[in-house]
């Protein structure tokens, strides 16, 4: 068999494409391997992001373009965000590249790479989105395993290049949802997150042609007692997109956890103004008292931006004193990024330098550090149940780590290879980003 290498950048949606990208190549007679260099076929699948993603995308096709200058067998494809944005342009930057294809057009690869195969340079970055076929997912080995429900976003904050390079919201069919989370808790999964950019927009079509949204379809994933004893997420959430019935449903499904992604971005009314988010800082403070009045240890996680432009010191300082506030449970934080066809990005005058938006990130980070350490005090001494996720030596001692329901990560020394096994600990201690414990 041949043999393929993909390298995925950026989020888990990524991740779960290149998944599906590996299951369709081995219908095409290739076989996954993690040496590139032994590759007749490598894919660098792109986040777009940030720039640090984009630019480390580029750096990698030009590493492999030197190699085919003494391989000019091998066949280099390009996915993905990146792809998305730049389209046949690519070919101009990087004439060794064989292969274009944007995230809309996933399933199309089997019918590409035949053409690649016969020696065509091939784009196909249609924004029309190519019809869903029933190929094997090539799952990596892991007790969770990621399922999209819907794809692309219609909010166009002023700083993301989601619209423009995932499209607009569109959700997967029900059934086949469904088919493919029954396929994976077959297969010995543990745990099922449901994938979206703005995952409680999910709107699918039941048998009988009745709308099913978020809290349908985790009530039906919930409903699968056959496969024993599984856990269900879902990220990431609009802040202001979670309604009382999706409340409900998190806390009447018992294999569902109590764990919310929803990001933040600004702790500054004016600035989420700018960002065109459609919250202000009550809103968002009103949801998270809603959420920790309702569902009993509920994590709440978030994202930020430092440096936003025109964004001034006092600004970014009620960003801190709203992450402190708010007792967020962690953050992902970034400086920010100008992203081409972004309205943000054409404010040029206003970008902040790049020194004050890294000095500011530090202070971001270490206020996320010190909410992350009062967070995880608050489980010591509790019993937690614990899926375990992989069994390791660490500097001479067995460890086994796994999350809790509500996400916090658990390190408990143990003998024994516990591995997709849900267990009861008692929390020990805490540190800043995971919790020790001993098993029950």
């Amino acid at each position: 068999m041949k043999k393929v290498y993909i390298e995925t950048l950026g989020c888990q949606m990524n991740k779960s494409d290149a998944e599906r990208m590996f299951g369709m190549l081995e219908y095409m007679d290739y076989e996954r391997t993690d040496e590139p260099k032994k590759a007749d076929l490598l894919i660098i699948n792109t986040c777009s992001i940030r720039q640090l993603s984009e630019d480390k995308a580029y750096s990698q096709i030009g590493v492999w373009g030197k190699w085919k200058k003494t391989r000019p067998n091998i066949k280099i494809g390009f996915s993905g965000c990146v792809a998305q944005q730049v389209k046949e342009n690519l070919f101009k930057r990087a004439p060794y590249v064989d292969l274009v294809i944007g995230t809309q057009r996933l399933y199309e690869l089997p019918e590409l790479i035949k053409r690649v195969e016969n020696g065509e340079r091939v784009c196909s970055c249609e924004e029309s989105p190519y019809a869903e076929k029933d190929y094997k997912i090539n799952r990596v080995k892991s007790i969770n395993a990621w399922v999209p429900i819907m794809e692309g976003c219609n909010n166009f904050c002023s700083y993301c290049i989601v619209p423009y390079t995932r499209g607009r919201e569109r959700s997967r069919d029900f059934k086949n949802i469904m088919k493919e989370v029954k396929k994976a808790l077959s297969e010995g999964f543990k745990e099922i997150t449901l994938l979206g950019q703005n995952v409680d927009s999910y709107k699918g079509k039941g048998e009988n042609g009745e709308e099913i949204n978020l809290s349908g379809l985790l009530r039906a994933i919930n409903s699968l007692d056959e496969y024993g004893k599984f856990r269900v997420r879902f990220v990431t959430s609009y802040p202001t997109d979670i309604t009382d019935e999706l409340i409900d449903t998190v806390n009447d499904c018992d294999k569902v956890c109590e764990y919310f992604h929803i990001p933040m971005q600004s702790g500054d009314d004016y600035v989420l103004k700018k960002m065109n988010r459609r919250y202000d800082v009550a809103t968002y403070k009103k949801i998270c008292d809603h959420l920790r009045s309702k569902i009993k240890d509920v994590t709440i996680t978030s994202d930020f931006i430092a440096g936003f432009p025109a964004e001034t010191e006092e600004q970014f300082e009620n960003t801190l004193k709203a992450m402190k506030a708010l007792e967020l449970d962690y953050s992902n934080t970034a400086a920010y990024s100008p992203r081409e066809k972004t309205v943000a990005a054409k404010w040029v005058d206003k970008f902040i330098p790049e020194d004050e938006k890294i000095e500011r990130l530090a202070r971001l980070n270490e206020t996320n550090r010190e909410c992350c350490v009062l967070s995880n005090k608050k489980y010591i001494g509790r019993t937690l149940e614990v899926l375990v996720e992989k069994f390791e030596n660490h500097n001479g001692k067995n460890v086994i780590s796994g999350r809790t329901r509500n996400n916090k990560m658990v390190h408990i020394p143990c003998e024994r290879d516990l591995t997709g096994e849900f267990v009861d600990v008692k929390i020990t201690g805490s540190m800043t980003w995971y919790l020790k414990g001993e098993l029950v």
